[in-house]
């Protein structure tokens, strides 16, 4: 069980006899071993920058043997796509409003897009507003990366419905793009930049009468979202980027395994070092608990400068779904009435 008590942030797991080796918390803010003492194993954390902390227990067997478990005190879970995480709660936390109300109603299809540049079909699900909305979208697209898992864990149609009904944001359509080879596809690859704004973004405009397209995307899907936009501008409207993995040597070491690590640190180097931009209204969040602040806070510098119109958030979260979608509102409410004024 855990609890949240001021400044600290108390973690314990039941073992009565000690039947474990070793106990560690895997959480979204850090990761650090427990200690055992009297009938269980016992962690106290500084209180982090953030109003909730996502967690799971790594257990090390006798034998060596490892499994990961979530807290067994603890009935509160959050989803991600690597399943259910325990999550502790700051006393102050609330959820958004925007999920507790009604929203309008939408119609969803599904687009299946063969991408000759990817050499794959590209699924696109599309809602849209139904009713007397429908007439009142002007074309206008939210499209976004990673979108299968926007909705499911940041409840992004949710969001789009209630803030519609509410009248917080004019009509528009919303349009989630799966992730295919999400590692290769959204590393800053000129073939996926191509084929979103060659292929993938001018059958949604042919499909929904779009000439204005915001894209958006979180971690790879926002760096994605930045290479297409800075590569092909033409296709974009607005940037909604959260929490972008625009990985720096100085600040992101510990993700140079990653097997395209050169090539996003090639595009960040020649964004941080570039003179004026194709720019448009940008929007950026970050967690303030994680790794990816700093080199978020210098990307919203760097376009800053060159004729983006920078709005910067730091939400107080971590790289979760539920940071990015408590952080859908004001901050993609406000990007969406500034490239959408009517």
């Amino acid at each position: 069980m855990e609890a949240w008590d001021g400044a600290t942030v108390r973690f314990r797991y039941p073992d009565p006899g000690k039947r474990l080796a070793a106990v560690r918390l895997l959480s979204s803010v850090r990761h650090a071993d427990l200690a055992y003492a009297g009938d269980g194993w016992h962690l106290d954390l500084d209180a982090p920058p953030a109003q909730r902390i996502e967690y799971r227990f790594e257990l090390t067997h006798p034998d060596g043997t490892r499994e990961t478990s979530t807290d067994p005190g603890n009935p509160m879970h959050a989803e991600g796509g690597f399943g259910p995480s325990s999550v502790v709660h700051r006393p102050d936390y609330t959820e958004p409003d925007w999920l507790h109300r009604s929203g309008l109603h939408g119609i969803w299809r599904t687009v299946h897009l063969p991408v000759r540049g990817l050499q794959a079909t590209v699924d696109l699900r599309i809602w849209s507003p139904d009713g007397p909305d429908a007439a009142r979208t002007k074309g206008r697209v939210l499209l976004v990366h990673d979108g299968p898992d926007y909705e499911r864990f940041a409840a992004l149609a949710r969001y789009s419905a209630a803030m519609i009904r509410a009248g917080s944001v004019p009509p528009y359509h919303l349009v989630l793009v799966g992730g295919g080879d999400r590692d290769e596809w959204y590393s800053a690859s000129p073939a996926y930049s191509l084929a979103l704004a060659g292929e993938i973004i001018p059958r949604i405009r042919s499909e929904l009468r779009s000439p204005a397209v915001v894209g958006a995307g979180a971690s790879l899907g926002a760096l994605a979202m930045l290479h297409a936009q800075r590569r092909h501008p033409a296709g974009f409207a607005g940037l909604f980027l959260q929490s972008g993995s625009y990985f720096q040597p100085r600040h992101d070491s510990q993700e140079s395994g990653f097997a395209r690590w050169g090539r996003i640190v090639r595009f960040t180097g020649q964004v941080l070092r570039g003179g004026r931009g194709p720019g448009v209204p940008a929007t950026l969040t970050c967690g303030a608990a994680e790794e990816n602040l700093a080199n978020n806070r210098d990307m919203a510098a760097a376009l800053s400068g060159q004729d983006y119109q920078v709005a910067f958030a730091e939400n107080p979260d971590a790289h979760t779904w539920t940071g990015w979608r408590d952080a859908l509102d004001p901050h993609l409410t406000a990007l969406l009435c500034r490239v959408w004024p009517d």
